[in-house]
């Protein structure tokens, strides 16, 4: 099987005008032995025709009549890679690449995607130097039972149009209620059963369901905090005599929201503080029952997980954790893409850039945090191999695809690495580098690995 990348030049009029009939370089269907004139096969996404091939002297182009470019949702100009398997008969261009978003606003040009606009353009740019095309479509854009559907892509503007199924399909839903309208889990089951297509990054992950998994990996116990299903008064208590501070995190939550700490002071009663809207709240209590009454409430609405309180380095008094963004690479195999440090804002105890954290660089919240300063050299090797391991136990324990994952790590002054959560949608802003690069790393490599899960990795011939 060989592979090339092309040019997409769409054609209107000329002696042949039909959407069975495409021309491509002399010199590349003699190497690859396509014959001319015969029926081929055309695979383009879950788009199968069958169609006949003349050569042409101009190498690099794919030359398709418009109809055949509308029926594909392909514009002029496109570069993609080109596969010929001779066995088959079989020409495949490709990837098509589509992804899964909550919302479009088909009346704001400028905010298509709202706050994922820029992401999805930046997509684009990645997909075009790659060789590769993305649309994007909603929970609301699938109808069952069809061999397309109708999506947004980016040519100069963005428009509407019908494409095939996607090669490759990655979920960005920001929406837990989204994810499980069983439309959404029925097309996702169909698309991988009916039509070979790649999802990655399929459902959201708990904390719960984090904890419980990678329990079952020993090599990673020395990661995971002491940590439970919050379920009644005895577990909160057996863990507030076990530890000065304890955290409870909804299982479902995201963005530092809902998040409480309980501290027990010298004198038998309890600090508490919660985060809200408007930033956090402390109250204090003079028992544990009281502390149980007041947060009971909370756990008629929502699930929580309580977990052992960690003593995280700080930069003048500010708690400091790292975002480790790990991505499946070119070759399908788990890396380090992108490590930054996040400072809680004044006067919080989470470091989410949504209740104002800020982001730096490893080497500096290192440099200037209270860590032991013999544990400064090791520290970064350690981080990148745990959120590795953890990565590994993630895929090997829970029976859903992967392509990136937000690991939220901490490290202690004396240099122990903690892993706080795990994030199956790492947002696009809270983990950017800290660079003016046009494309992120972080894109290219959806990309990379889009290309690995289609097949048309590899160096053009």
């Amino acid at each position: 099987m060989t592979k090339m990348k092309v040019m997409i030049h769409v054609y209107s009029t000329g002696f042949i005008e039909d959407g069975q009939t495409l021309f491509l370089s002399e010199s590349f269907m003699r190497n690859r032995k396509i014959p001319e004139g015969r029926l081929i096969t055309l695979r383009y996404g879950s788009f199968i025709r069958q169609v006949q091939a003349f050569p042409v002297r101009s190498s690099g182009e794919l030359r398709i009549h418009q109809q055949l470019a509308r029926d594909l949702g392909l514009h002029h100009g496109t570069q993609l890679r080109l596969k010929y398997h001779p066995g088959t008969l079989t020409l495949r261009i490709g990837p098509l690449i589509g992804v899964l978003v909550s919302r479009i606003d088909p009346d704001d040009a400028d905010k298509r995607f709202g706050a994922m606009t820029a992401y999805c353009k930046e997509l684009t740019d990645a997909c075009r130097s790659q060789g590769a095309f993305v649309y994007f479509f909603t929970p609301g854009d699938i109808e069952h039972g069809k061999d397309r559907i109708e999506g947004w892509s980016y040519n100069g503007s963005w428009n509407k149009a019908y494409f095939p199924l996607a090669d490759v399909i990655h979920n960005r839903l920001t929406s837990r209620k989204l994810e499980n309208k069983p439309s959404v889990q029925y097309f996702v089951k169909e698309v991988k059963s009916h039509y070979d297509a790649s999802v990655f990054n399929e459902k959201y992950l708990s904390k719960n369901e984090v904890f419980q998994a990678l329990t079952r990996e020993s090599g990673l116990l020395k990661y995971l905090p002491e940590s439970y299903a919050f379920k009644n008064y005895r577990i909160l208590k057996t863990m507030c005599e076990k530890y000065r501070s304890v955290f409870l995190k909804p299982a479902r939550g995201s963005l530092g929201k809902g998040i409480i700490r309980i501290m027990k002071q010298a004198d038998g009663s309890y600090i508490c503080h919660f985060t809200n809207v408007n930033g956090t709240k402390r109250e204090q209590f003079a028992s544990l029952s009281q502390v149980f009454c007041a947060i009971s409430g909370k756990m008629k609405t929502m699930r929580y997980q309580i977990q052992q309180g960690l003593q995280l380095i700080e930069i003048d008094g500010r708690p400091v954790d790292f975002r480790v963004l790990v991505q499946k690479n070119r070759h399908g195999r788990w890396s380090v893409t992108s490590i930054v440090g996040r400072i809680a804002g004044s006067q919080q105890f989470v470091s989410n850039l949504a209740r104002g954290g800020s982001l730096c660089t490893v080497s500096e919240a290192l440099s200037k945090s209270n860590l032991n300063s013999h544990q400064r050299g090791s520290v970064y090797p350690r981080l990148k191999a745990s959120a590795l391991e953890i990565a590994a136990g993630i895929e090997a324990q829970i029976p859903y695809h992967f392509g990136e994952l937000g690991i939220d790590l901490a490290v202690e002054p004396d240099g122990s690495v903690w892993l706080l959560e795990v994030n199956s949608k790492p947002s696009k802003n809270d983990n950017a580098p800290l660079s003016s690069q046009r494309i992120r790393p972080s894109v290219k490599r959806v990309i990379q690995y889009s290309l690995h899960l289609s097949g048309f990795r590899g160096e053009e011939s």
